[in-house]
């Protein structure tokens, strides 16, 4: 299957450097942890050349893990290399072994195809899908689907030693803690959809995470072996990208609470997207900018003598979530998300009722009555569930640590003001304890 359209704002220009660049573009980035022979020398002839990166459509949506290979196909498409996104409809039925310590639930083909769906969609905002080398989505359960069980083994389990795939380091990590066949086999599947795509659609590339590249070199022995080419023979090629971790060494992707960043806004809000870039260690944003934005050399480095400088301007941070969030999620919505960070985080008083729904749906929240107003601070402290009781409530107000709508609460029967908007109250407790209000009805 072919997807059609294009990205909106995407920066589909070629690399100055064109294919023969590539390389060093990726290595500069930190988005190169290697690649197989002869990959080198056939960038460097200029010729056209088709790349590939599978993703799995175990859920209806990418996450934030699934950027760096997406951001691999961007810069072979701006180098002038046409990108195809395999979608694993096929595969995903199975469960690839590599990375995790256990076996994953198998799924069913509706679940699948709802889930590729919906990838689908994601992945026009960062490929180009039109122009001389417009990228395709292709589902290998195509393909794969039509294998009979001893045909899969006549013509591609018989290329494939036991040894050769016992060796691989996907299938050590998992074999004392059990490994069905099933999984086991994940790797011939994924070395048939090289296979396929090579001999069908002339593919020479396949792009992938570290814990990729044993299955990516199965495929290019595969190749090897069908079509009679000697060891020395280089007729496909292989590139894989270092596995960014977060501070506890986990794959990144996730949450400080272990919840995945989505790219779906219903999954994960444009303002939480931002928001979790803006929270990056300084240690990692440089990182960040290399890895997730397109800015050339001396914007990202520009960024770092700022962020070096003014750390707690957190220029960098800012830079890599609007740009981000932008790509994701709209201009539109990235503005958005600027603005409520910043009241959120901000010093100023909040009275934009527009902004003040956002944060409501955002952060911390709770709702009142026309009669919690009338009766007064104490009775609003109480309906906003950041006080266990009264006695609680009352103390915090004697030692002045309670505002409402930014005006200093001095005491537990003062008069409340109005609420922005007709509907919004703006309670702060302390220094860091935000929580909006929305009148009921």
């Amino acid at each position: 299957m072919t997807l059609a359209g294009r990205t909106d704002g995407l920066d589909s220009s070629t690399g100055a450097a064109g294919l023969p660049g590539l390389l060093d573009e990726l290595r500069w980035r930190g988005m190169l942890h290697q690649h197989s022979r002869g990959l080198a020398e056939r960038l460097a002839t200029g010729k056209p050349i088709k790349g590939y990166n599978g993703f799995d459509p175990t859920g209806p949506s990418l996450h934030i893990g699934h950027l760096v290979p997406i951001f691999g196909l961007i810069h072979l498409q701006r180098a002038g290399g046409t990108p195809i996104v395999v979608v694993g409809g096929g595969t995903a039925m199975i469960g690839d072994p590599s990375g995790r310590s256990a076996e994953r639930l198998l799924l069913s083909r509706p679940t699948v195809e709802e889930n590729v769906v919906g990838i689908q969609g994601q992945l026009t905002r960062f490929l180009d899908f039109d122009g001389p080398n417009g990228a395709e989505v292709v589902d290998n359960y195509e393909w794969l689907s039509s294998y009979s069980l001893l045909r899969f083994l006549r013509d591609i389990g018989k290329h494939l030693t036991v040894p050769y795939m016992l060796a691989k380091d996907s299938v050590q990590i998992r074999l004392e803690a059990g490994l069905s066949f099933t999984e086991f086999s994940y790797m011939l599947l994924q070395a048939a959809d090289f296979l396929h795509l090579y001999r069908a659609g002339g593919v020479e590339l396949q792009m992938g995470g570290a814990d990729q590249y044993g299955n990516m070199t199965a495929g290019l022995e595969l190749i090897r072996k069908e079509f009679g080419a000697g060891d020395g023979q280089d007729l496909a090629f292989a590139l894989s990208y270092p596995l960014l971790t977060n501070e506890s060494g986990a794959k990144f992707g996730k949450t400080a609470v272990g919840t995945s960043v989505w790219l779906d806004p219903a999954r994960t809000s444009p303002f939480r997207f931002y928001q979790y870039w803006l929270d990056a260690d300084d240690r990692d944003v440089g990182k960040y900018l290399r890895t997730f934005t397109l800015f050339d050399r001396a914007r990202v480095e520009e960024l770092e003598g700022r962020q070096a400088a003014h750390p707690e301007a957190r220029a960098a941070q800012k830079a890599v979530g609007y740009d981000l969030t932008a790509r994701v999620h709209g201009e539109g919505e990235a503005q958005k998300a600027v603005r409520v960070s910043e009241a959120a985080f901000s010093k100023e008083p909040i009275r934009d009722p527009e902004v003040l729904e956002m944060l409501f749906a955002e952060i911390d929240h709770f709702e009142f009555t026309d009669e919690d107003v009338a009766g007064g601070a104490l009775s609003v402290a109480i309906a906003s569930g950041l006080y266990a009781s009264n006695g609680e409530a009352r103390r915090v107000i004697a030692q002045g640590g309670l505002s409402i709508n930014d005006e200093r609460v001095k005491a537990p029967d003062d008069k409340v003001a109005a609420p922005i908007g007709a509907r919004y109250l703006v309670l702060r407790a302390g220094k860091k304890s935000l929580s909006i209000g929305r009148l009921k009805g």
